[in-house]
């Protein structure tokens, strides 16, 4: 599907009665410190025009489970993410980047494309894969419990100490990249938000829900450096379903599914060919894509027989009913009766879209769902209407060009910039065509293919010590090549003589049968003659000579293979095979080092201003003129869900 025009956060606000007449804006996140709250300028843009606008937060999905990890009753751990041993993992509701960091995992196969020698780094290096691949500047939080609650049922007292102390890394990590005069008003920044948040998170009583529901007002104005008028909600709270809300349009999908048997099917065929997303058996018989979260107990996929139910729970909830549920007000009546009032129904990750997309309009940033393509078919599959999304495309680092200011490059930046120090503008300017360069050195590495190439390529790129390096490395092989030279052509004897001596075998046995047969048809039981005597002694004496020359033949394989080893184990010589493998693993770190940076400074720094934490604005800008300048250089356009 081709991009619309793109259009200003002004005039995508004055579209909506004409796109979605009478529909709120919904911005829903699971957590307040990363890109939602980069909405208060559409927050300050609807309130301006009289458009309702809903910042909620999404409280009904699971908390990320450690992957690996010790299970542990109401326990929580800070873990990065990499490519080994936290591959699977997965966390949103509590989950932080520091300045310019993004959870760009630096996977095996980019190492490899770039031409890492991965299997001999492996060999000196423990936890290698961990180390490499580890996505720089990001950390989230996951629960150690053997089921993961959802993020409604977390209590806030269990976790706002991991919690503060990983804003707090993240705070810290941010404001050591500034410098000058901005570096105090960075760290003041900083403080007034890690004190926000953990005087929040302290209060007793709450859940991470109603924590991150409080705050959302005070961040988003935070970010804007000016009051935000918004309302606030969770989807705990617009997915209550009971009898009185089972009428409401966001229901309405979940009505197709309870009164058509051919949604399923239709949802089935919708999404075919999305890694990640399973047919409905595989949820068992009469699943529908809908799960309920009931109060106490947990969340699970919803199946519905003729004759019962079952909720797929931790501890599966069975109910029974008289005959087949014809309605969505029969369903919502038992499910009332069964559990109460307060159940939640959430849609898996392709009907969400559809049931609250129903009344109101999502915005979501650039790339931000992925299985919008499938819910988008799903819709058409059922003639469905739904609102279209209002994509906001945000141009942070571009944005720094009329702000003053200097950065203190964190490290994995520095060789890519070529300087610690960058001011603003600079940073402004430059950013894309570094990430450029950095993409043409990844795929330069990825030609380098012998150690030699490799340390040559360093001593260009980098010089210093290793053109000191590469003239070492240069001798050895010079070295190491003439003894190559000098094994080889013993090799090469040490072969002829194999070849003789195979030949004075086969030369031998015709002798011997020769011998044999003159025997037995010149001399055996018969008078010999003298010639006949003569002849026999020719043959025993040619003999006697292959016998000779086969001693002489293996005694000089004996001194030849001494040679090869006095040569192979000479201490200067095993001196300069290790001190030519410790330059090549020097040379492949150093080539790691290049490509972690390299990625970095291109895909990470592409990551980080599509979706950047919000409250880096107010850090690097604290007058506000960044957010202005990010505002007004948004991008957004309409994405249709039909």
């Amino acid at each position: 599907m081709s991009e619309p025009d793109c259009l200003t956060l002004q005039e995508a606000v004055e579209q909506l009665s004409t796109v979605a007449p009478g529909a709120p804006l919904l911005a829903l996140g699971q957590t307040v410190f990363w890109d939602e709250p980069m909405k208060a300028g559409l927050a300050m843009e609807a309130s301006k025009q009289g458009v309702k606008f809903v910042a909620g937060v999404h409280d009904t999905d699971y908390f990320a489970k450690a992957p690996g990890t010790k299970h542990a009753k109401n326990q929580f751990l800070t873990l990065p993410h990499n490519d080994g041993s936290t591959k699977a993992l997965w966390s949103a509701a509590a989950e932080f980047s520091c300045l310019f960091g993004s959870e760009t995992v630096i996977t095996k196969d980019a190492l490899l494309k770039a031409g890492l020698r991965f299997d001999r780094l492996s060999q000196v290096r423990k936890g290698f894969l961990d180390e490499a691949t580890q996505a720089w500047g990001w950390r989230g939080i996951v629960s150690l419990d053997e089921q993961p609650p959802i993020t409604l049922e977390v209590k806030a007292d269990a976790l706002s100490r991991e919690l503060c102390k990983t804003l707090k890394w993240a705070i810290d990590e941010s404001t050591s990249s500034f410098g000058g005069d901005g570096l105090q008003k960075a760290i003041s920044k900083g403080d007034e938000l890690h004190a926000a948040f953990c005087n929040a998170a302290e209060i007793d009583g709450q859940t991470l829900s109603t924590v991150y529901r409080e705050l959302i007002p005070s961040i988003y104005s935070f970010v804007a450096i000016q009051q935000v008028s918004l309302d606030t909600t969770q989807t705990s709270e617009l997915l209550r379903f009971n009898s009185a809300t089972c009428t409401l349009p966001r229901f309405e999908l979940v009505r197709k599914f309870i009164e058509s048997p051919s949604a399923r099917s239709a949802y089935d065929e919708a999404i075919k060919g999305y890694p990640g997303l399973y047919s409905l058996s595989k949820f068992g018989t009469g699943a529908i894509p809908f799960d309920l979260v009931i109060p106490g107990i947990g969340r699970g996929t919803i199946r519905i027989g003729n004759r019962g139910a079952v909720i797929n729970t931790p501890k599966p909830q069975f109910f029974s009913f008289k005959k087949p549920i014809q309605t969505l007000e029969e369903f919502a009546a038992i499910i009332e009766a069964k559990f109460g009032p307060n159940c939640v129904l959430v849609g898996k990750a392709v009907t969400l879209i559809g049931m609250l997309g129903r009344e109101f309009v999502f915005s979501f940033h650039e790339g931000a769902s992925g299985y919008v393509r499938a819910s988008r078919e799903l819709h058409r599959k059922l003639d469905f209407k739904v609102n279209p999304i209002l994509r906001i495309r945000y141009q942070l680092w571009d944005s720094l060009a009329g702000v003053q200011g200097w950065f203190k490059l964190p490290e994995p930046l520095h060789f890519a910039f070529g300087s610690e120090d960058v001011c603003f503008s600079s940073f402004a300017s430059r950013w894309r065509a570094v990430g450029e360069a950095q993409k043409e050195r990844l795929a330069r590495l990825g030609t380098l293919k012998k150690p030699v190439d490799l340390v040559q390529y360093l001593h260009a790129l980098v010089g210093g010590a290793w053109s000191t390096q590469a003239k070492e490395y240069i001798v050895l092989q010079r070295q190491l090549s003439t003894l190559a030279r000098e094994v080889s052509e013993l090799n090469k004897k040490r072969h002829r003589i194999y070849g003789r001596l195979r030949e004075i075998r086969t030369e031998w046995q015709e002798l011997e049968h020769q011998k044999g047969e003159h025997f037995r048809s010149r001399i055996y039981d018969r008078l010999a003659s003298e010639a006949d005597m003569e002849a026999r002694a020719r043959f025993t004496q040619k003999i006697f000579l292959l016998e000779a020359e086969r001693d002489s033949l293996r005694s000089a394989l004996t001194k030849l293979g001494r040679k090869q080893r006095e040569a192979a184990q000479d201490p200067a010589v095993m001196r300069a095979h290790e001190r030519r493998r410790e330059i090549e693993i020097e040379a492949e770190l150093k080539r790691l080092k290049l490509i972690r940076e390299a990625i970095i400074s291109s895909t990470g720094l592409e990551n980080a201003n599509r979706r950047p934490a919000a409250w880096w604005l107010p850090m690097i800008s604290p007058d506000g003129k960044l957010f202005e300048a990010v505002m007004k250089s948004a991008q957004c356009w309409w994405e249709p869900m039909n």
